[in-house]
C-alpha cells in the first residue's frame, strides 16, 4: 500500500466521525434549514476541523505508518 492511500484512509477514518458528530452538533440549530443551508454551515467548520485538528494529528501520530514503502 502506498504511503498516499495510507494516508487516505487515515484521514477516511477519522473524517466520518468528525463530520456525524458536526452533523449532530449543527441539527438542533437547524432543523428548519434546507440542506444546502446546513452544508454551506457544515463545510467550513469541517475544512477549519480537518486543517486545524485532524490531519496534523494524524501526521504526528502516524508519521511512520504513512512513510513506510
Amino acid at each position: 500500500m502506498s504511503p498516499r492511500l495510507r494516508f487516505a484512509c487515515l484521514v477516511m477514518l477519522g473524517v466520518y466521525p468528525l463530520i456525524t458528530g458536526l452533523s449532530y452538533l449543527i441539527a438542533p440549530l437547524t432543523t428548519d434549514w434546507a440542506i444546502w443551508q446546513r452544508t454551506l454551515v457544515l463545510g467550513p467548520l469541517m475544512v477549519f476541523a480537518m486543517i486545524y485538528g485532524l490531519i496534523p494529528t494524524i501526521q504526528r501520530y502516524f508519521a511512520r505508518f504513512i512513510a513506510t514503502e
